[in-house]
């Protein structure tokens, strides 16, 4: 004779997998290179049940919550509210080569020549989207998706499924992150934006010197040139102060993991 299984103990059964896959989607929904619109739905739910079935047996106790009650919508809050803020931080760290990358287009005058940005589906700078691709294509090259994982597999650790929230200075300091996005774009776009500057202040003192010459006709051609050459001068520091960056980015996830 087969058992007989209550409704609490059938919605039990089924929050034990509910729960880690709320958050694990969640995450997986907004993480940067993943959780874009370059990879289909089905394909990031379907990573995303093969990441919950791995890590399963390691989540350790979940509590005992039916999942069709009304109790459970808190339970699952704060499960997504955990995944979509790790994605958070890593997609600030993408962001930020996008924002330093529009900075300075709209400085050297290149800020018109806007394509779509297939991740995002918005209209970026050119000079956005080349920077996005390279740090794409390092950020693939260094196993940085498998980091990705490891973060939302220890945050079952640090922060296991409870009834209880996460702590509010943990939010805090992720809110104050964000300040830090755009620091370090501008500490990235800093030289570039300062050689196109000494740059139009000397063709401000040239029409100074001499009114009868058209600045907008020779000024704009010869600052968009001179700025796309500081572009590729200044690319050989890119690879390391986007390891600075991705550096400074998982120890602080790992410092609000108290990892």
């Amino acid at each position: 004779m087969l058992p007989v299984l209550t409704d609490a103990e059938i919605g039990a059964w089924i929050g034990s997998y509910l729960w880690p896959l709320f958050r694990v989607a969640s995450f997986f929904m907004s993480i940067p290179f993943i959780g874009t619109q370059l990879v289909p739905m089905r394909v990031r739910l379907g990573l995303a049940l093969l990441v919950t079935m791995t890590i399963l047996p390691s989540v350790g106790t979940v509590p005992q919550i039916d999942a069709l009650s009304l109790h459970s919508l808190f339970v699952i809050f704060q499960q997504v509210l955990i995944g979509a803020s790790l994605a958070f931080m890593l997609t600030m760290m993408v962001q930020l080569f996008v924002v330093a990358g529009q900075i300075v287009a709209m400085q050297m005058g290149l800020g018109f020549a806007q394509m779509v940005d297939p991740t995002n589906g918005v209209s970026v700078p050119v000079l956005a989207q080349f920077y996005l691709i390279s740090v794409t294509l390092a950020f693939l090259s260094l196993n940085g998706h498998l980091v990705m994982i490891e973060i939302i597999v220890n945050s079952f650790t640090v922060w296991p499924i409870t009834t209880t929230m996460i702590p509010a200075e943990v939010l805090w300091e992720m809110i104050v992150r964000i300040s830090w996005l755009f620091e370090g774009a501008l500490l990235m776009a800093l030289p570039i934006v300062m050689s196109v500057f000494i740059v139009n202040i000397s063709f401000g003192v040239m029409t100074r010197a001499a009114p009868q010459m058209n600045i907008f006709s020779l000024g704009f051609p010869i600052g968009l040139i001179f700025g796309l050459i500081v572009v590729w001068v200044t690319f050989p520091s890119f690879l390391p102060f986007f390891q600075s960056i991705v550096e400074d980015t998982f120890i602080f996830i790992n410092g609000l993991q108290g990892l």
